[in-house]
C-alpha cells in the first residue's frame, strides 16, 4: 500500500464518521511566542483548548507537518543512526471538541488499524494511564474497560505518568493518554520474547505509532490540577512509522516516502545506500533534513542567526557536514534533490511545487556558505593541531573546542573525527562546560515568570477587536496577569473588546492608554496570544472592575496605516515591473518605515527602483479608495485574484483589502485612501538570501522630511562648489583632480621610500657576524606603512640582518626592528620582547613576531635613546656568538 493511499484512506476513514478535514497549518509559527514550530498535531487548536476560540467544527481529522529539533522534544541528533526518528514529519489526527470521548476514539482507532489498514491484530499492544498518587491522579480505569472490548488483557499495560499523561506545558490542558504500539519483530523473535517486555524500552522493532490523548485537566501556575468543563480527544498518530508498518519495512527510510530521496542521493554521490553504514547514516540525514530545510522556507523562514532561522541553519549544516565527511562531496548538493523530494510529497504539499526555485536557491547559498566555513575551520584545526605536536601533547582543550564551534560554527563531532584520525581528542567535559554556561547566559537573558491569568470579568468577545473602525472604545477588564523578568515586570491586560490592534501579519501592535477619569495608564505594545488581545502595561489600575476608555495613540496608528497600504501598493508594483514571479517573503510595519522582503533572482538595477517608486507614487496620487470585504469563503477570495502568502494560516473566512489592482487577504490596518499616504521613497534595495530581495521604504511625513534633508544637503554642496552649473560635472572635476593628487603624493612616497632606503643601506656596520642598521628619516612621516616597507625591502636586501627604524608619526614616537629569520634562530632574538623592552625609553609599549615588531609611545624626544636600546641588543648578540 503506497503512503499517498494510506494518508487517504486515513482522512477518508474519518470524513465518513463526520469530520471536518482542514488543511495542514504551517511549519513556522509566527503568532505564538511559546513556539517556534508546529510540533504536535494540536499546535494550531491550542485556542480552542484553552477556549480562547470558538468551536466551528466538533470533529476533525488533518495531516499536519511537524518539526521537531529543540526543547523537551529534540530529535536532530537521533536523525539518522536508527529507521524512525526525524526531524520533519507528518502527524494524522483526529479531534474532538467537546463532542466524542475515550469511547469512540478507541473504537475507531482499532478499526483504522485493523479492518482498514490491516496491521495483525496480536502484534498491537496498548497502554493505559496506571495513575500517580504523588499527584491525586486515579488510573485511567475507563480507558482500559473499552480496549478491553477489542484488546487481549496480556497486550494492554499500564502505564507510568512520563508516558501515558500528557501535558501541553508547565500549565494548561492535560489529561491521561493510550499509546498504540506495534511489535515488527520475526515471528522467530516474537516466540523467543514477548513483545509486552519491549513496550517503551526503546526497541526500534517494537514502536508506537499512534497516542490518544484525552484532555479532561486543567493545570494551574501552582501546579493543582481541575477539571475541564468539556472534554476533548487529541490524537496523533506518526504518518512515516505507520507506512513503515503497511508496508512491511524496518526502516522509514525504506518506505516510498523516503526512497526517492535517497535514490537521488546515491544517483548523485555515486555510492549506493546499504553498502557503508557511515555513507547509509549521511544519506538518511540528508533526506531528513531535506524535508525540514524546504518545508521551512516553503513556509517563508529563510536560515539565520536567530530564533527559528537559526534552527532550519543548524539542520542544513548538519546535513553539509554529514555528506561533506562521508560522502565525500565538497559542492553543493542538496538543493539538487528538490525533483526528488517534490515526487515524494508535491501533490499534498503544493507550496513545495510554487516554491522550488526559491527553495534550491536558499539551500544552495547556505551550502556554499558553510562549506566555506568547513574548509576555514579544518585549516584552523591544522593549525591546531600543529601546535599540539609541537607540545607533544594530545588533547585540545574544551575552550578551543568551543571556540571553533560557537565562533566558527564548525560542529564538535566534526572535531572529533578530524583528531580521531591523528590520535588526538577533545576535552568533552570542559567543552560541556563552556557549553552549559553559554546556555546559562542564555536562560538568564531570556528568563521570564509568567503568572496565572486573574479573571475579574467578562470574557473577551469572540470579535475583540473594533479598532477597524474605530481608536477609542469603552472596555473593561476581562483578566490580567503579571510577568516578571529582565529586571522588569510587566502587566499583561486583556478586554472584553479593544480598539488595539494587536501585532500581525508583520505590522506591529498599538500603543496608547487606558483611562478611566481617575487614573490614566500607557499602553506600551499589543499583541495576540491563543486568540487573545493582550495589552501590556508597566502596571495595572487601583480598580480593575472600572470601566476604561482605552485610547489608540491615533497619530502612530495613521503612520502605521499609511506604511502598510504602501507594501500592497509596492506588491503590485514590483510583479508589475519585475514579473509575476515576486512574492512576498516577509514584511515589517511600524509608524517610522516599512521592510518588504520577496522573491527575485539578482538585484534591481536603478531604473527598476525609479519605476517601482513611480508606479507606487503614481497609485497614490490616484487616490484609490479602499475596498475591504470581510468574512469572504477564503477560496472565493483567492478565485476573485486575492495574493494569499505562502506560510500563513488563514481561516474559513478572510478579510479582502483591495486598491484598484492590489487585492490581498490581510488583517491590517489601513488608510481610507491611498492619497493620505503622501509620498513613497526606496530607501535601499538588497540580498538578504539566495533569490531573496529586501525594500526599505518611507511614506508621508517621513519620506517629506527625508527629501528636505536632500534638499538642504544639495543646495550646501552647490554653495561649497561656488554654485557651478552642474553640480555632478563639477564634482567628477574635482574626484578627477583628487586622483591626480593622489598620484603625485603616492610618487613622492615611493621616492621618499627608496631614498630613506638607500640611506639606511649607507649606514650599515658589520658587529660581528650581524648587519646592524639603524636610523631615522628626517621630519615626521604621515603614515607607519612606509617604515613596514622599507624594513621589508631590506629584509630581501641584506643577510644575517638586525635593523633598527624610528620615526614620529602624527607626533607619536614609533620603533621598528626587523632581524634575519636566520639570526633569530641562531641567537635565540625576538623582536617582539626587544621592542617591549627599547620602547620603555619613551614611555611606551609594543610586540610582533620574532623576526618583526613595532611599538610606539608617549615621548618623542627620547626617540634616539629607544633606537640605541634596540641596537643593544645586537652587540650582545654578536658578543655571545664570538665569546
Amino acid at each position: 500500500m503506497k503512503s499517498r493511499l494510506v494518508r487517504q484512506k486515513f482522512l477518508d476513514f474519518f470524513r465518513s464518521r463526520g469530520h471536518e478535514i482542514v488543511p495542514s497549518a504551517p511549519m513556522v509559527i509566527k503568532d505564538d511566542a511559546t513556539l517556534m514550530f508546529t510540533n504536535a498535531g494540536m499546535n494550531q487548536f491550542k485556542d480552542i483548548f484553552l477556549e480562547n476560540a470558538p468551536v466551528r467544527h466538533p470533529r476533525i481529522a488533518d495531516t499536519q507537518k511537524c518539526l521537531r529539533v529543540s526543547g523537551k522534544h529534540n530529535d536532530l541528533e537521533e536523525v539518522g543512526f536508527d529507521g524512525y526518528h526525524h526531524t520533519m514529519f507528518e502527524m494524522l489526527g483526529n479531534w474532538s471538541f467537546g463532542d466524542y470521548f475515550k469511547q469512540e476514539a478507541i473504537g475507531w482507532a482499532w478499526e483504522f488499524l485493523t479492518e482498514e489498514i490491516g496491521i495483525e491484530r496480536d502484534r498491537i499492544y496498548v497502554t493505559y494511564f496506571e495513575g500517580d498518587p504523588s499527584e491525586s491522579l486515579e488510573s485511567d480505569l475507563e480507558s482500559l474497560g473499552f480496549w478491553k472490548r477489542w484488546v487481549e488483557g496480556d497486550r494492554i499495560l499500564p502505564g507510568s505518568k512520563k508516558d501515558n499523561f500528557w501535558e501541553m506545558g508547565d500549565s494548561g490542558p492535560c489529561g491521561p493518554c493510550s499509546e498504540i504500539h506495534v511489535d515488527l519483530r520475526s515471528e522467530e523473535e516474537r516466540r523467543n520474547k514477548d513483545g509486552r517486555e519491549l513496550v517503551n524500552k526503546g526497541d526500534p522493532l517494537v514502536i508506537e505509532i499512534w497516542n490518544l490523548v484525552f484532555i479532561q485537566y486543567n493545570r494551574t501556575a501552582d501546579g493543582n490540577l481541575t477539571a475541564l468543563p468539556r472534554k476533548h480527544v487529541d490524537t496523533g498518530m506518526g504518518f512515516e512509522r505507520l507506512c513503515m508498518v503497511v508496508q512491511g519495512k524496518t526502516s522509514n527510510y525504506d518506505t516510498d516516502i523516503f526512497q526517492p530521496i535517497i535514490g537521488a542521493i546515491a544517483s548523485l554521490s555515486g555510492r549506493a545506500y546499504g553498502s557503508d553504514d557511515r555513507g547509509d547514516v549521511a544519506m538518511r540525514v540528508v533526506a531528513d533534513h531535506l524535508r525540514s530545510v524546504a518545508f521551512a522556507i516553503s513556509d517563508g523562514q529563510l536560515p539565520s542567526n536567530t530564533k527559528a532561522g537559526y534552527v532550519i541553519r543548524r539542520i542544513l549544516r548538519r546535513a553539509v557536514r554529514y555528506y561533506y565527511t562521508y560522502l565525500g562531496l565538497d559542492k553543493p548538493f542538496m538543493f539538487k534533490l528538490m525533483p526528488a523530494l517534490i515526487e515524494s510529497m508535491g501533490d499534498v504539499f503544493p507550496e513545495l511545487v510554487a516554491q522550488r526555485a526559491t527553495i534550491e536557491r536558499v539551500i544552495h547559498e547556505e551550502e556554499q556558505s558553510f562549506l566555506r566555513t568547513l574548509a576555514g575551520g579544518i585549516k584552523l584545526l591544522e593549525q591546531i593541531t600543529a601546535d599540539l605536536r609541537q607540545k607533544n601533547e594530545k588533547t585540545v582543550s574544551g575552550k578551543t573546542a568551543f571556540e571553533l564551534y560557537d565562533t566558527f560554527g564548525f560542529p564538535l563531532d566534526l572535531t572529533e573525527l578530524m583528531l580521531k584520525d591523528q590520535g588526538m581528542n577533545v576535552d568533552r567535559a570542559a567543552f560541556d562546560r563552556e557549553m552549559e554556561a553559554q546556555r546559562e547566559r542564555s536562560r538568564s537573558a531570556t528568563a521570564v515568570r509568567t503568572d496565572d491569568w486573574v479573571s475579574v470579568g467578562p470574557d473577551q468577545e469572540e470579535e475583540a477587536f473594533v479598532g477597524y473602525e474605530n481608536t477609542r472604545a469603552i472596555v473593561r477588564m476581562s483578566r490580567y496577569r503579571k510577568v516578571s523578568g529582565r529586571d522588569r515586570e510587566l502587566y499583561h491586560l486583556v478586554f472584553n473588546t479593544t480598539p488595539f490592534y494587536p501585532e500581525s501579519g508583520g505590522q506591529v501592535g498599538d500603543t496608547g492608554y487606558i483611562d478611566n477619569g481617575i487614573e490614566r495608564i500607557p499602553v506600551i505594545n499589543t499583541f495576540r496570544e491563543h486568540g487573545l488581545v493582550i495589552h501590556v502595561t508597566e502596571r495595572i489600575p487601583a480598580d480593575v472592575n472600572l470601566p476604561f476608555e482605552a485610547v489608540v495613540d491615533r497619530g502612530l496608528r495613521m503612520n502605521t496605516a499609511s506604511n502598510h497600504t504602501a507594501t500592497h501598493l509596492l506588491h503590485q508594483a514590483l510583479r508589475e515591473v519585475l514579473g509575476r514571479h515576486v512574492e512576498q517573503k516577509g514584511s515589517l510595519v511600524n509608524p517610522d518605515y516599512l521592510r518588504f522582503d520577496f522573491s527575485h533572482f539578482r538585484k534591481m538595477t536603478d531604473d527598476e527602483v525609479r519605476q517601482v517608486e513611480s508606479a507606487v507614487n503614481k497609485k497614490i496620487r490616484e487616490g484609490l479608495p479602499r475596498d475591504e470585504m470581510r468574512g469572504v469563503p477564503v477560496g472565493e477570495a483567492i478565485r476573485q485574484g486575492a495574493v494569499a502568502l505562502f506560510g500563513e494560516k488563514y481561516g474559513d473566512r478572510v478579510r479582502v483589502i483591495r486598491f484598484g489592482d492590489s487585492v490581498e487577504l490581510c488583517g491590517g490596518t489601513h488608510v481610507d485612501t491611498t492619497g493620505q499616504i503622501g509620498l513613497f521613497k526606496i530607501l535601499s534595495e538588497g540580498s538578504i538570501a539566495s533569490g531573496i530581495r529586501r525594500i526599505e521604504a518611507i511614506t508621508g511625513e517621513k519620506a517629506e522630511a527625508y527629501c528636505l534633508q536632500l534638499e538642504s544637503k544639495m543646495k550646501l554642496l552647490e554653495k561649497l562648489l561656488n554654485n557651478p552649473q552642474n553640480i555632478v560635472d563639477a564634482v567628477e572635476s574635482l574626484l578627477k583632480e583628487k586622483s591626480a593628487l593622489e598620484k603625485k603624493v603616492e610618487e613622492f612616497n615611493r621616492r621618499s621610500t627608496e631614498s630613506f632606503r638607500n640611506e639606511l643601506l649607507r649606514n650599515r656596520k658589520q658587529v660581528g657576524d650581524l648587519v646592524l642598521i639603524t636610523g631615522k628619516p628626517e621630519g615626521p612621516v604621515e603614515d607607519a606603512s612606509l617604515i613596514r616597507d622599507v624594513a621589508f625591502q631590506i629584509r630581501n636586501e641584506v643577510d644575517n640582518l638586525y635593523l633598527v627604524i624610528g620615526a614620529v608619526i602624527h607626533d607619536k614616537p614609533h620603533l621598528a626592528v626587523m632581524i634575519s629569520e636566520k639570526v633569530v634562530r641562531e641567537k635565540k632574538l625576538h623582536a617582539g620582547e626587544i621592542v617591549k623592552k627599547a620602547s620603555r625609553e619613551f614611555n611606551g609599549g609594543g610586540g610582533g613576531q620574532p623576526f618583526f615588531a613595532t611599538a610606539g609611545g608617549r615621548s618623542p624626544e627620547n626617540l634616539s635613546r629607544a633606537i640605541d636600546k634596540a641596537a643593544e641588543f645586537a652587540y650582545l648578540a654578536a658578543t655571545k656568538k664570538e665569546g
